[in-house]
């Protein structure tokens, strides 16, 4: 084969490669043209919307749906009354013996005493395509449009929608005057087209939880009053007209002649729109590399809140290249850290922030990554954005500890010293980095409220078997991963799952099967128990007995729990020397690599119908110190107390 002929076929052979790495998923593709004039004395503001709406599905559409989230800020509106509903649990006997409640705190039952001019709504007055007004039908956060001529597939759409919204009360997300006093955090503001994905129309009236969207771009402009400061999503287009910690340094800004200004800003495929304004913001900014600039905006009370908000910054500027590396590379051209909202809620390009906490800071900002950029549908799969976030929340937490947070130039000496203090004395009782998550779930799996992880966000029982469940059993389903494949491969599985499927609105199998692939591993089996069942782990080193022919010691594991798993046994002899005993998992159909430099013994694959397995230890019992099955405690065993036993001295 000549050299050319060579290349060509190479070239094939990479494009199929390739070709089979990159699945394509259809997906809608959306433009916002958003206008709206706010008046900040009566706390409401008209808009214009004129949405290009691009059917990349391969269905005729007749209708179209629209969220109007601030709809549910009514008194008896679905949110109010499932808040209401949910309030009567009584979870446990607090320590006062009062009964506790499974209130969401934030929400409890404010919506129901709101009064005409405290309440939120979004009126869409009317929506024309193509010169004609469209049938409009409420239900109450959703709002249906029947398309008065079907859209056919591979087709565009230009609406033109005319709005009216009242700012609600600070309650959840949105809303006005937090208790910070931060006056206007304008989340979820905007008529909102519902996502038509492959499993059709979401959608799911607002009752508390999570957002799935369409990527597209937005061109939003806000006129308001010029004492305002606005931080939001996207790239201000008109900085050196606004100033405010905008615009070109050492411009000078002319002051405005009117008593309103109008902010334009720009972002390119987001699925959503933010935006929090103040009279009283500061506004703290800095380039971290070419192309990506932070932002962080806040009420300066005093010397410490200063400091804290700058070490927002700080941390976040060290931290971005160690996210980048083990996560994905961040794609936008700025992310704002934003006080405002009623705790941390993440939106595209920024996050609102009740407080300073670098645990939130890190926790909403790896929101971009699994809720912005990966998108998946957080409704039906929370668990896949929260537990993910949480788990990478974490991992950077404790590599910014050990790494930089004592450098910090904005927290006190007693802070660094408290910090080198832990980094020294680590908890060794549950895994290193995630001990919080691990706790959560075995709070959980103690407790009447666990449902699977399949469970629809809005339809859990309780808000507190959400809450452990998707945060905590989500993220123990990562750091487990590791267990099962290795830390290394699971570390392959998270950038491949990026590379792969950013955009694409990924779901639990299309996880799986990267999983799979990187690992060459079966793992079909992982997701059945740990996602959709609340089957438990739990393993028991059984008996140790002598084998007559070799006097070598014998050893009985049983599985109690009823999902199995691959089990790691290390054996620890009095010389000092130890060895692991690794037992695959029949359903694995493979090994996970050797993870240290204890020597490692593979012995048959367990079958998960077998409730017990035996295996000879290659010593002695006499020469055996300790017996410890997962001694990496990787593995969410619901009770260690029966996973390590200590030979007596004769």
């Amino acid at each position: 084969m000549c050299l050319k002929n060579l290349v060509l076929a190479l070239s094939a052979i990479l494009f199929s490669i390739s070709a089979f790495s990159q699945p394509e998923r259809w997906q809608q593709k959306i433009k916002y043209n958003i206008d709206v004039i706010m008046n900040v004395n009566e706390n409401k503001f008209t808009g214009i919307e004129k949405i290009e709406y691009t059917n990349n599905s391969p269905d005729t559409l007749y209708k179209i749906f629209f969220h109007l989230y601030w709809n549910a800020f009514q008194p008896n509106s679905s949110m109010d009354v499932r808040s209401r509903e949910l309030g009567k649990t009584v979870i446990r006997k607090g320590k006062d013996g009062k009964d506790v409640l499974d209130w969401d705190g934030r929400v409890t039952n404010r919506i129901a005493h709101l009064k005409e001019n405290e309440i939120g709504y979004q009126k869409v007055k009317s929506i024309v395509i193509n010169g004609k007004p469209q049938k409009l039908i409420e239900h109450e956060t959703i709002l249906e449009v029947v398309l008065d001529k079907p859209m056919l597939p591979k087709t565009k759409m230009l609406m033109n929608v005319n709005f009216e919204a009242q700012v609600p009360i600070q309650i959840r997300r949105s809303g006005r005057v937090n208790a910070k006093g931060i006056k206007f955090s304008m989340s979820q503001w905007y008529p909102k087209v519902v996502e038509y994905d492959y499993q059709g129309w979401n959608a799911n009236p607002y009752i508390a939880r999570e957002f799935y969207g369409v990527w597209g771009d937005f061109d939003v402009k806000i006129t308001i009053d010029k004492n305002y400061m606005i931080a939001a999503t996207g790239v201000l287009q008109n900085p050196n007209s606004i100033g405010m910690g905008y615009s070109t340094p050492g411009l000078k800004v002319a002051k405005p002649i009117k008593n309103t200004i109008t902010w334009n800003f720009i972002a390119e495929n987001v699925h959503d729109f933010v935006w929090a304004a103040d009279t009283e913001y500061t506004h703290i900014s800095k380039e971290v590399r070419k192309g990506l600039t932070l932002h962080v905006f806040y009420r300066n009370s005093s010397p410490s809140t200063d400091s804290a908000w700058n070490n927002v910054l700080y941390a976040a500027e060290k931290s971005l290249p160690y996210i980048e590396q083990r996560f994905g590379k961040y794609p936008y051209p700025q992310y704002s850290f934003i006080e405002g909202g009623d705790g941390g809620m993440e939106y595209a390009m920024a996050t609102l922030l009740y407080g300073p906490g670098l645990g939130t800071v890190f926790h909403e900002w790896m929101h971009s990554w699994y809720q912005q950029i990966l998108g998946t549908n957080e409704s039906l799969y929370p668990w896949m954005d929260e537990g993910f976030t949480s788990y990478a929340e974490d991992e950077i937490s404790a590599w910014y500890n050990k790494n930089y947070a004592w450098k910090s130039p904005w927290i006190s000496e007693k802070q660094k010293a408290n910090i080198i203090y832990q980094n020294n004395n680590p908890s060794e009782e549950l895994p290193i980095n995630q001990s919080g998550n691990y706790a959560g779930y075995f709070s959980l799996t103690k407790s009447p409220y666990e449902e699977p992880l399949t469970t629809h966000a809005d339809h859990y029982n309780t808000n507190i078997g959400y809450s452990l469940s998707v945060y905590s059993k989500g993220a123990v389903f990562l750091n487990q991963l590791g267990y099962i494949t290795s830390d290394s491969i699971r570390d392959k599985i998270l950038l491949e799952y990026y590379r792969v499927w950013k955009f694409k609105h990924p779901n639990p199998n299309d996880f799986i099967r990267i999983a799979e692939k990187v690992s060459g591993l079966e793992l079909q089996w992982y997701k059945e128990y740990w996602i959709n069942s609340t089957k438990n782990i739990d393993y028991a080193l059984g008996n140790i007995s002598i084998d007559t022919l070799t006097s070598k010691a014998l050893l009985t594991i049983k599985r109690i729990g009823k999902m199995p798993m691959p089990i790691d046994v290390v054996v620890t002899y009095k010389d000092g020397s130890s060895e692991m005993y690794y037992i695959p998992l029949d359903l694995m159909f493979g090994n996970k690599p050797t993870e240290n430099k204890t020597p490692r013994i593979i012995l048959k694959e367990w079958q998960w119908t077998h409730p017990e397995y035996s295996f000879p230890i290659n010593k002695k019992l006499g020469d055996i110190k300790s017996i410890e099955i997962d001694p990496s405690k990787r593995m969410a065993d619901v009770n260690r107390n029966n996973n390590k036993i200590t030979i007596p001295e004769e």
